[in-house]
């Protein structure tokens, strides 16, 4: 299973002009295929009149679905170049739509292939990406006395706390790196005196 993988920081829009012809560049995270269809759908909606909506996404910390579509430009000028951006940049879970207006002036194919993967690209660049990494969630349980004490230090020493409840005994969820759950053991007995517990579930991706 993958350790980590990249994704777009957020959905956002970036524009170039090439040749007087407009390339709209829509970019989004996309959880599943259904997610990035949905968006595909949603880009096309708000431009009925463009003369192409050409696509492309990758889906799975392994890229393990990847499509693209032309959109009636020439065959592999469009959404090829696009799905070729995503898979150099190593982005994941992502799906870009990039709108044509056509200007008046023919790009040739390798004009076409530069645009839309240049377009790709340069909306990754304005737009950022974030690396997420693999962990494992596990639930810490301890007493009240000692919660409190336990919680600032996961907090200050930047361990991912997903989730604090207070019962009869406090459960403090974290997510731990694979490599690092012995020693954060080995550290939770030290700090509590033996008196916390450490389970260990499944596995999760958080930013890194």
């Amino acid at each position: 299973m993958q350790e980590r993988y990249r994704t777009v920081a957020r959905e956002g829009v970036h524009e170039v002009e090439i040749s007087k012809s407009r390339f709209i560049c829509a970019l989004a995270p996309a959880a599943t295929e259904r997610e990035a269809q949905d968006f595909v759908r949603r880009v096309r909606a708000e431009h009925p009149t463009a003369t192409h909506n050409c696509f492309a996404y990758v889906i799975g910390a392994d890229g393990g679905v990847q499509k693209a579509s032309d959109d009636g430009e020439p065959g592999g000028t469009a959404g090829v170049p696009m799905l070729q951006m995503l898979v150099r940049r190593e982005m994941r879970y992502v799906v870009a739509v990039v709108t044509r207006y056509f200007g008046g002036v023919k790009l040739g194919a390798g004009g076409l292939i530069r645009a839309y993967g240049g377009a790709v690209g340069e909306a990754l660049d304005a737009l950022g990406t974030v690396t997420r990494q693999r962990f494992r969630l596990a639930t810490v349980t301890v007493d009240h006395q000692r919660a409190g004490k336990v919680e600032n230090d996961l907090r200050a020493t930047g361990r991912a706390v997903r989730d604090v409840r207070y019962a009869e005994t406090v459960t403090i969820e974290i997510g731990l790196p694979e490599a690092d759950i012995e020693a954060f053991g080995a550290w939770l007995a030290d700090a509590t005196a033996g008196t916390a517990t450490l389970e260990v579930g499944g596995e999760a991706y958080g930013d890194a």
